[in-house]
């Protein structure tokens, strides 16, 4: 038997959120990100809104209703009554929810794993290290 050094360290998944201003031209930039760690019952997203790269691809886009829509996937993270009609579903739940294929401005990237010992501080580096 080996004792365990450092850690426990758990696996988690996360998708990046990407804003498509003109869908029909398929530019997109990430402007989120979206973890969730199930041994954890952990679900949290970051955004981040660049905006000087939202009017370069589409000087007429709607920053507010775009930065409204990257508000609302945080809320639907965080759960409760600011979730909506996702408040009483479960962490996994709402991921999967918020990963489904969608053709709007706002857009799941694919899945991705990795392993880590504390979910908030890695939402936070792939927000710093994938989209700012």
């Amino acid at each position: 038997m080996s004792e365990q050094t450092g850690p426990v360290r758990d696996v988690f998944e996360y998708a990046l959120v990407r804003v498509v201003p003109r869908v029909e031209r398929g530019e997109q930039f990430n402007a989120g990100v979206v973890l969730y760690c199930r041994a954890k019952s952990f679900v949290a997203a970051r955004t981040h809104l660049d905006e000087g790269k939202l009017l370069a691809l589409d000087p007429a886009a709607d920053v507010s209703g775009i930065r409204a829509a990257l508000g609302a996937v945080e809320r639907i993270c965080a759960g409760g009554a600011a979730a909506g009609q996702a408040a009483d579903d479960d962490a996994g739940r709402r991921f999967r929810w918020l990963i489904a294929p969608r053709s709007t401005v706002l857009q799941p990237g694919p899945v991705h794993t990795g392993l880590t010992a504390d979910p908030e501080a890695e939402v936070n580096r792939l927000l710093d290290l994938l989209v700012r």
